[in-house]
């Protein structure tokens, strides 16, 4: 008797912590993805503020391709993480590397330069 008794205290004991336990914290959400949709009418939005570390996501809604690259053209050296972007057919998506350094880099299509529809700046802070 005393054995049986002994194990059903022990058992309540192991019940009581477990219910006594606070939930594990469920993960942060995951900040929304910062995007530039392109479309015939052009880049939008022309201009985006993100976060160090973040990336930017170029979407092509347009009929055609579209070759994104950073400033200045035809050299595209001011911020190498925006050419990571390249050539985009009508349809296909692709991303930035990450922002690592505060700055404001400006981007066009390589493609089609002087068009300012297609000209806009991702301000990394």
């Amino acid at each position: 008797m005393r054995l049986a008794r002994a194990a059903g205290l022990l058992l309540l004991s192991a019940l009581a912590a477990t219910c006594n336990k606070s939930p594990s914290p469920s993960p942060s959400p995951t900040p929304a993805q910062t995007t530039i949709t392109i479309t015939t009418a052009g880049v939008s939005p022309k201009s985006v503020t993100i976060s160090l570390g973040s990336r930017v996501l170029f979407i092509n809604s347009d009929t055609r391709n579209h070759d994104m690259g950073s400033d200045p053209h035809p050299d595209h050296t001011d911020c190498p993480v925006l050419n990571q972007v390249g050539l985009l057919k009508p349809g296909e998506q692709r991303e930035t590397g990450n922002f690592v350094v505060v700055r404001t880099c400006g981007f066009h299509d390589h493609d089609d330069p002087t068009n300012v529809s297609l000209q806009g700046n991702i301000i990394a802070k």
